[in-house]
This record gives structure tokens, C-alpha cells and sequence, in this order.
């Protein structure tokens, strides 16, 4: 089997079938992910050819990266080459990378001159009985704000039927929604959506970072405890009681563990339905809302 045929089967093994025809050129190619809105491109490949032919793809969306060799190598001289080669692919897909996020955040930073403050009635906001704080619309679409390092990087679009989505190739990792003033001394939550963060700012007064998701709570708190050292960070979790391994508490209670920081979960009584996850679906269940 060629190199070619080898290593196309290789994405295929971790996202399913598609229609991938690699070129071993050892440049960065994009192809669609299967799952993903056509013409994303969000999959990516590197591919060298020779007596050990080496590659790597992954997702720019996941931030998964996999690495692939026709064969281990034989002596120091192939090993040492190998690790050439890897290297160099490192480099071209975080060069890539940072194009690609520069571009969206320059995008982001459009959208968001351009839209207006946002409607207090919009569906998706009525549906979870927050304000707008400082949220923007841009068509029927709300902009929840990304920012790092106080910088706009990406927007998230939530539409009137609750549909979300970021812009493609934008950086999400270590960013967050903030809502409210970070002050020394006093509590600053961490959580994962904005309807979320929105529900706690509202009910305690108090700051909060929404990083978007689970997966993202540690990135942004560890983020968090180096510009406010002197904030009193606590981790808000999601509680996804019916989702397998739970994943909303078990990444809040390792990001709490990890960060040496507060914790807390939705404070169930016990009679709300357990397809409630977050401190949102809570307030409005107790209010008669849900």
C-alpha cells in the first residue's frame, strides 16, 4: 500500500468516511470534517513523503491533533529525521492557526461595530428571562462577545430558536464572556454558557466569566487567576445529571481541584425534572418559568 492510500485512511479512522484525496507535498491542506457545515474546512493534514513517509491532521474546531508514520523508524538517522519532520508540522499548523484566528477576530471585530444593542425581547433571551447586559444584535441574532486578554477573538450567534454557533477558525480556547467588574477581594464566577453567567451576575451582583463550555472552564479560569490574582474565584458547574460520566460537574469539580478554588452546583430540592442542567434552568423552574 502507498503512503497516500495509507494515510487517508488514517483521518477516516477518527472522523468517518469522506471524500479525502492527500497530497504528500509537505504543506498544511483543509478538508471538511464530516458533521461539520459543508465548506468549513475546519480538518487539516500535513503529509511528507519519503523512505518514512509521515503525517498529521486534525481539527482546527476540536483542537484535536493525530500523528501518523508508515513505519517506525529503523536507526538514530531515521528517528532524528522523523522528529524533523513532526516539528515542522508543528510549526506550519500553529502558523496556520494563528492566521486563521487573526482573520476571525478581525471579522468579529466587524460584526460587532456593526450591530446594535440587543433587544430585551428577543426570544432567546425572553426563553431565559435574562437582561441583555451588554450582549449586541446584529439581524436576529444575537453576539455573545469572546474576548481575551480584554481583546475581542470571536463572537458567538445564538439565534431566536436557541441555536449557537461561533465563527469558524476563531479561537475559543482561554477565551471568555465577561459580565460585570472584577474587583479584588470579592467573588468572581466562573461557568460555562452566558445564559448561565447571566443568571448568577443578575442573582449575586457579582462578576462572572462565561467560557462558553466545559471543556473551556480551566484554560480560562487558569487565565483568570493570572490577571486577578486577588479576585475570589468560583467555579459555577454545570450539573448534567442525565449525560453519561456527567461531563458539565466532573470538568467543574477538576477545574475547582486543579485551580484550588471554590466550587458550586445547582442547589437541586429534589422536585425539579432532571433534564435541568444549570443555574439558569433552576431560576426559571423556580419561578414558575419551566
Amino acid at each position: 500500500m502507498d503512503c497516500i492510500t495509507a494515510f487517508r485512511d488514517a483521518p477516516q479512522a477518527v472522523y468517518g468516511a469522506m471524500d479525502l484525496d492527500p497530497i504528500a507535498d509537505g504543506m498544511i491542506h483543509r478538508f471538511t470534517v464530516p458533521g461539520d457545515r459543508p465548506g468549513s474546512n475546519n480538518g487539516w493534514y500535513v503529509l511528507h513523503a519519503g523512505v518514512i513517509a509521515s503525517g498529521a491532521f486534525g481539527s482546527w474546531k476540536i483542537g484535536d491533533c493525530h500523528t501518523w508514520t508508515s513505519r517506525e523508524p529503523a536507526d538514530q538517522r531515521e528517528a532524528h529525521h522523523l522528529r524533523q519532520q513532526m516539528e515542522q508540522a508543528r510549526r506550519q499548523r500553529e502558523a496556520e492557526q494563528r492566521q486563521r484566528q487573526q482573520a476571525t477576530a478581525e471579522y468579529a471585530r466587524k460584526l460587532w461595530r456593526d450591530a446594535r444593542r440587543a433587544d430585551p425581547e428577543h426570544p432567546y433571551l425572553t426563553a431565559k428571562g435574562c437582561r441583555p447586559h451588554a450582549l449586541r444584535q446584529l439581524g436576529d441574532a444575537l453576539l455573545v462577545p469572546l474576548t481575551h486578554k480584554g481583546e475581542l477573538m470571536n463572537v458567538q450567534r445564538i439565534h431566536p430558536d436557541g441555536s449557537k454557533r461561533f465563527l469558524s477558525g476563531g479561537r475559543v480556547k482561554g477565551c471568555c464572556s465577561p459580565l460585570g467588574l472584577i474587583q479584588a477581594g470579592q467573588p468572581l464566577y466562573l461557568c460555562e454558557g452566558w445564559a448561565t453567567g447571566a443568571t448568577l451576575h443578575e442573582n449575586t451582583g457579582h462578576p462572572v466569566a462565561c467560557a462558553m463550555n466545559a471543556g473551556n472552564l480551566l484554560a480560562v479560569g487558569q487565565q483568570l487567576q493570572r490577571t486577578y490574582p486577588d479576585a475570589l474565584l468560583i467555579v459555577a458547574g454545570d450539573d448534567d445529571r442525565q449525560t453519561e460520566g456527567n461531563p458539565g460537574k466532573t470538568a467543574a469539580i477538576t477545574a475547582a481541584a486543579t485551580l484550588g478554588c471554590g466550587l458550586i452546583l445547582p442547589p437541586w430540592s429534589g422536585d425539579e425534572p432532571l433534564t435541568m442542567t444549570d443555574f439558569n434552568d433552576l431560576r426559571q423552574w423556580q419561578e414558575g418559568k419551566l
